[in-house]
């Protein structure tokens, strides 16, 4: 059993900034890529950074120079700093991370989401 529990979600104002963390646990043998996704309200869910060891990061055109993806691999956590925001950020974001696992083989999951709300 795997599960990832995002935190650092909330409401800013314009201009502000936010850090997501998301914590992997359970029968983990290793991460290969995590990342950010966010899916604001109508709209489909769409990547915003990815993190795989040994490649460069990922940005959305739309995070790029304000988001900043990291990740300590010894408390297997991905984290997402996010400066700059906007209302249009407004959106739940989803931690993602692809397990290997000992039991289940390697896997995609989710976290349950964390809404973050930009006021103009």
């Amino acid at each position: 059993q795997v599960h990832l529990v995002e935190s650092g979600g909330g409401s800013v104002q314009a201009g502000g900034s936010l850090r997501l963390s998301c914590a992997a646990s359970g029968s983990i043998v290793s991460i290969n890529a995590m990342g950010w996704y966010r899916q604001a309200p109508g709209k489909q869910r769409e990547l915003v950074a990815s993190i795989t060891n040994g490649l460069p990061t990922n940005y959305a055109d739309s995070a790029k120079g304000r988001f900043s993806i990291s990740r300590d691999n010894a408390k297997n956590t991905v984290y997402l700093q996010m400066n700059s925001l906007k209302p249009e950020d407004t959106a739940v974001y989803y931690c993602s991370a692809n397990i290997q696992t000992i039991f289940n083989g390697r896997n995609d999951y989710w976290g349950q989401g964390t809404q973050v709300t930009i006021s103009s």
